[in-house]
């Protein structure tokens, strides 16, 4: 039923102030709401940034009650809270880096990915009805984060030889350095946190408008249609649920990834070779 509800609700405001009479489908403009407070200055909040501070404040509240009183015997808040702490420790961190190296890092994996995961399912919750992570700015602030940390593990690891491994991979005839190398780099210090931001971005960005246009969609069939029309309200309005369903695997998903991804790349700078 709560599913229900949040499905019937996620149309965008803008949805309802529309003029009568006609479809209108979602558009860019949704990214980039008009400011809320602070409009001029550097601290001009609009609603995604609204949003964005109140599922910190969200997240910063669960962890506390989760762990303000840990016991032996956990409590159920407790339970649930190690529960969501070890899946990223264990299917993320220590999976890829082992213990020791997952201890190192996991801090900002944690953060990672309870920061993506709270962004991206603010999507199909009513009343904010976008992702937080669907404006480029986030992505692009995650991506350099990773890159960071991939560029630090490596340089920590082998302090001498880390670009140059990356760059100059052992086994490659010295001639074809000349193709390799460029590719190399192009691929591990340009594309690696391009396609970090971009997959996140591109996925939130496009789930939110499919949603909207499913849910536009049926606004205009059952209320502005007439006849035989209003049936296909039926059909978009189902579509728009099921797509609403989808949007929490992929909220969880991306979130995932994105974190995996990371790990994956440290992992890779902190390997032998290097």
């Amino acid at each position: 039923m709560a599913l229900f509800a949040n499905a019937v609700q996620l149309v965008t405001p803008s949805l309802f102030t529309a003029e009568e009479g006609g479809f209108h489908p979602p558009s860019l403009d949704e990214f980039f709401p008009e400011a809320l407070f602070f409009e001029g200055t550097i601290f001009e909040i609009n609603r995604i940034m609204l949003i964005r501070i109140i599922m910190v404040i969200v997240l910063l509240v669960l962890f506390w009650l989760g762990t303000r009183r840990m016991k032996v015997i956990p409590t159920r808040a407790q339970s649930l809270t190690e529960m969501a702490l070890d899946f990223v420790r264990v299917s993320i961190g220590e999976e890829l880096l082992g213990k020791k190296d997952a201890k190192r890092f996991m801090p900002i994996l944690m953060t990672m990915f309870f920061l993506i995961l709270a962004f991206n399912i603010t999507g199909i919750i009513p009343f904010m009805n976008i992702a937080a992570s669907s404006v480029v700015g986030f992505p692009i602030v995650l991506a350099i984060v990773s890159y960071v940390m991939f560029i630090y593990a490596g340089v920590k690891k082998s302090p001498g030889k880390f670009f140059k491994n990356s760059l100059f991979p052992a086994g490659v005839p010295w001639p074809l350095y000349i193709l390799v190398t460029p590719i190399e780099f192009f691929s591990t210090f340009i594309m690696r946190p391009v396609t970090l931001a971009l997959r996140l971005l591109m996925n939130m960005l496009v789930g939110h408008l499919l949603l909207v246009l499913f849910f536009a969609a049926t606004q205009f069939f059952l209320f502005d249609s007439d006849g035989i029309f209003k049936l296909f309200g039926i059909g978009t309005f189902a579509f728009g649920f099921a797509f609403t369903l989808f949007e929490i695997l992929v909220a969880v998903l991306q979130a995932y990834v994105f974190t995996l991804l990371t790990a994956v790349y440290i992992q890779l700078a902190l390997a032998e070779e290097h």
